[in-house]
């Protein structure tokens, strides 16, 4: 009796035993998987504003790329223009407490208090194409924005020959827009025979036609408009063709997609457009982002230059 006590003892401290190593082994793996040398596999979750324009299809195919190149885990998801759906998404990152947050905001304030909670839970967060506002995020990775709207600037004084009056559809809740719209701005004011005689927002395509509309016909004189992105310039060539005003007013764009630039080529009335790269956005921000949780020191804006295309193709 006494030595089968002591066999059942010893076989239920083993059995304790074995199970404690399970535990522990599967408490070591919850964040990421283990690599064959032993590695965490990182886990970094991206919520992106749309995937409703081909500049964030882009920004989201290098991302993965690099991503995978990388061994890393990304796991993206579509905000869809809608703050709480995005808010709701980084509250999920923050849950299952990933390596790193890469967010391209739909509010650039409306996020400030989300990315603090990240922070505040020692969760990097790096900001993409859209800056956040009230808050600092470790990195931010975008277009020279405000460069890219003096661009722009200076290729509306040449399309209209230095003089006359233009228009604006603007995004004014996003920080990247309001860069663009404010060094447009800047440009203008060198030249003291433009100015700018209305300022509307655009977000969608259809808005932004709307827009258009609006202020072509409040202005029979207007002679530029200036589309804060591929759709809202897009929209004003089509309100400037379909008001029979080609020879007229000219229209300059932002992102440089592959549709903008055929209708540069192919329309009259699109004179320009400023280009940004999104592969080259996202590659960074996913470097970016593998830098700053390995504690490694990053500048806190990264700038990707600008370019243009015109009629005769892309200048850098």
């Amino acid at each position: 009796m006494k030595k089968f006590s002591k066999l059942a003892l010893i076989s239920l401290v083993v059995s304790t035993l074995v199970l404690l190593g399970a535990c522990s082994n599967s408490q070591s793996t919850s964040k990421g998987n283990e690599g064959q040398k032993g590695e965490k596999e990182l886990v970094i979750g991206a919520s992106l504003l749309t995937q409703q324009h081909p500049f964030y299809v882009s920004l989201k195919n290098s991302m993965e790329k690099e991503a995978k190149s990388k061994g890393i885990n990304l796991e993206v998801s579509v905000a869809n223009q809608d703050l709480n759906k995005q808010l709701a998404d980084i509250e999920d990152f923050i849950t299952k407490d990933v390596d790193a947050i890469i967010l391209s905001p739909v509010d650039s304030k409306g996020v400030a208090g989300a990315i603090a909670k990240a922070k505040a839970a020692n969760i990097p967060v790096i900001t993409v194409d859209v800056a956040a506002t009230g808050v600092k995020p470790n990195a931010h990775v975008a277009t020279d924005n405000l460069a890219g709207g003096k661009i722009a600037g200076e290729e509306m004084a040449k399309a209209i020959g230095g003089k006359g009056k233009v228009a604006i559809i603007d995004y004014p809740t996003i920080q990247s827009v309001i860069d663009r719209v404010t060094g447009f701005k800047q440009s203008i004011s060198k030249y003291p025979n433009i100015k700018v005689v209305a300022v509307q927002p655009g977000v969608t395509r259809p808005e932004a036609l709307n827009a258009a509309q609006n202020m072509i016909q409040a202005n029979d004189d207007l002679n530029g408009i200036f589309g804060f992105g591929d759709d809202a310039a897009l929209a004003a060539v089509a309100a400037v063709k379909s008001a029979g005003k080609e020879n007229q007013i000219k229209v300059i764009g932002f992102d440089g997609m592959k549709e903008a630039r055929s209708a540069v080529k192919n329309e009259k009335a699109f004179f320009s457009v400023v280009t940004q790269h999104p592969d080259e956005i996202g590659k960074q921000g996913v470097d970016t982002a593998v830098k700053v949780i390995k504690g490694e020191s990053v500048e806190t804006l990264i700038p990707i230059k600008p370019g243009v295309f015109s009629k005769n193709g892309e200048k850098k």
